[in-house]
């Protein structure tokens, strides 16, 4: 065995990283009341009580059912995975202290802290991660990421089937929990720093069943807080947990999550001091805000694109897809639409996701290897010709018996605008094509069941790999909303996933990236920042390039 004992690390927060696809959804408590417990009044005395906006009520922050930002930047704050993330994006200790891996790379060991409690006082053991870990590939449980994070572990395609018995975990004491993987993996540290792979509890999840995530009195976690109410609709509030193994790190006395969906009203309850940091912010409101010290535009590892449903036609043709995708100006929607907030997408993988040398750039080898970007941003003119050829191509010149189509959004932020752009932007073709806006508690589970034709879509990186994202368009992804399938694509990114030659892993992704972008199954528009507002006396917070904002060490001047 070849030791990887890792320093015990300060943990400024959980850590998880989880997926963005736009916001949240909405979910709420049985009947709709608000839900209490007693450790409402059990709170540490001279913490912080901070407010803060991230989005609406959750769709769910059950984490193995979760795929979406907002709430899971809920869930990092109650819960913590094996190994996390520091402020410098470093993966350092969580529940484990340290791993060992074994010489051929396909059996990771981890080493439990002592004394490890859930949220209730109870013991946590290497058991509960076993279950968690079994529930997450349960075909049952419909986890959209069960493939995403454990398709690399030995038995997993036999649990998928039923057999969880055959997922190669086990617990041979309580603070020791083995992996055995199907071969090696050479992001596997990155991959179990994923919200999705945090521990649940057996006995509530099981007495309670779907119901488990929805009352603080079962929402049992073992993070630095804990749920102590959820009025739907207004807030959900969370408590220190002074049962969490680094709980003297925790500044906090509570963190409330105001739950609005209207940019309009969480500026007016920043406005009012109701909250102290915003995430959502009204659009027209951001000329006059940049350069102000509450203005913050911090970048983050996300593309933001178009997603066509490939089952439906006309979206069937990649011909159609392809000239739908090069009569975008990318440069008009970061500079123009979006104010400057955003970069134009060149490719699919952007900005601040690594190759295989250190340091190195995974965008700047594929401009390398290609001899240039997908998309002219600097030649518009040039796609757009090309893209009136491809429809012509297809059967649809200057637009020509095209049936119209329709492009489903929420209306958060730029999304309207940009939406109004495409509608203009495709009519260069002669495509007509009608805007339907729906609230994000209807768009989330609409676009995710396949009910559309074209959409707004959207990946904020989970982990430091461009197969997090490629990996969404894979025939079997939970995520692949668009129901894309190649069935080469899907053997290079299995061939970049199971071998251990970080050379050969990076090689196929690039492959796999240059056929998905001739597929065209998506459009990439521009790789995302976030841009909020927040106190400039708020101290010791921080946000992650994955789309998170860590509030557990926070001060107020």
């Amino acid at each position: 065995m070849k030791k990887m004992a890792l320093v015990l690390a300060a943990v400024l927060a959980s850590g998880m990283i989880l997926t963005a696809c736009g916001g949240s959804g909405k979910s709420g408590t049985a009947g709709g009341e608000t839900q209490k417990t007693e450790a409402a009044g059990n709170t540490t005395a001279g913490g912080l009580d901070l407010a803060v906006q991230i989005g609406p009520d959750p769709e769910t922050i059950d984490p193995a059912l979760n795929s979406t930002a907002d709430a899971a930047n809920m869930i990092l704050h109650a819960f913590e995975t094996l190994m996390t993330f520091d402020k410098d994006n470093q993966v350092i200790p969580g529940q484990a202290e340290s791993y060992d891996v074994s010489d051929d790379g396909l059996t990771y060991t981890f080493h439990l802290r002592e004394g490890l409690k859930w949220s209730d006082g109870s013991d946590l053991t290497a058991e509960d991660f076993v279950y968690s870990w079994k529930r997450l590939a349960d075909p049952a449980t419909a986890a959209p990421y069960g493939a995403d994070m454990l398709s690399m572990v030995k038995g997993y395609e036999e649990a998928a089937d039923g057999n969880l018995d055959a997922l190669a975990v086990t617990a041979p004491d309580a603070k020791t929990f083995v992996v055995e993987l199907a071969s090696p993996c050479v992001y596997f540290d990155k991959i179990i720093t994923h919200a999705t792979m945090v521990p649940v509890k057996k006995d509530v999840v099981e007495a309670k069943g779907d119901q488990w995530s929805l009352t603080p009195d079962t929402y049992v976690s073992n993070g630095p807080l804990k749920m102590i109410e959820w009025v739907p609709g207004s807030h959900i509030t969370f408590a220190k947990n002074e049962n969490y193994w680094d709980a003297q790190k925790v500044t906090l006395n509570t963190l409330k999550f105001v739950l609005m969906e209207d940019a309009n009203a969480a500026y007016s309850a920043y406005q009012t001091g109701e909250v102290q940091m915003i995430k959502d912010i009204p659009t027209d409101e951001i000329p006059s805000l940049q350069g102000t010290p509450d203005y913050h535009l911090d970048p983050r590892m996300a593309t933001s694109y178009t997603i066509f449903n490939v089952t439906k036609a006309p979206f069937d043709n990649a011909l159609v897809r392809r000239a739908l995708s090069l009569a975008i100006d990318r440069d008009y929607v970061a500079n123009t639409v979006m104010a400057g907030t955003v970069v134009p997408a060149t490719n699919f993988v952007g900005p601040g996701i690594s190759d295989e040398e250190s340091g190195s750039s995974f965008e700047e080898i594929t401009r390398k290897l290609n001899g240039g970007d997908f998309f002219h941003v600097s030649n518009y003119e040039e796609d757009l010709t090309k893209a009136k050829e491809l429809l012509a191509e297809a059967g649809y010149p200057n637009g020509e018996g095209f049936p119209m189509i329709e492009y489903m959004t929420n209306e958060a932020g730029y999304n309207k605008p940009i939406a109004e752009y495409l509608q203009s932007a495709w009519s260069e073709l002669g495509v007509r094509m009608d805007i339907k806006i729906v609230e994000w508690s209807t768009f989330a589970p609409t676009r995710r069941a396949g009910d559309f034709q074209t959409a707004r879509g959207g990946w904020v990186y989970d982990y430091d790999d461009p197969s997090n994202m490629l990996n969404l368009f894979t025939t079997e992804s939970g995520n692949n909303d668009g129901k894309y399938s190649n069935p080469e694509v899907d053997s290079l990114l299995k061939q970049a996933r199971d071998t251990a030659d970080k050379t050969e892993h990076y090689e196929k992704l690039h492959k796999a990236e240059t056929m998905i972008l001739e597929d065209a199954p998506i459009s990439p528009l521009v790789y995302s920042s976030d841009y909020y507002l927040q106190r400039p006396e708020l101290k010791g917070t921080w946000h992650s390039p994955y789309g998170f904002w860590f509030f557990t060490q926070a001060t107020m001047e």
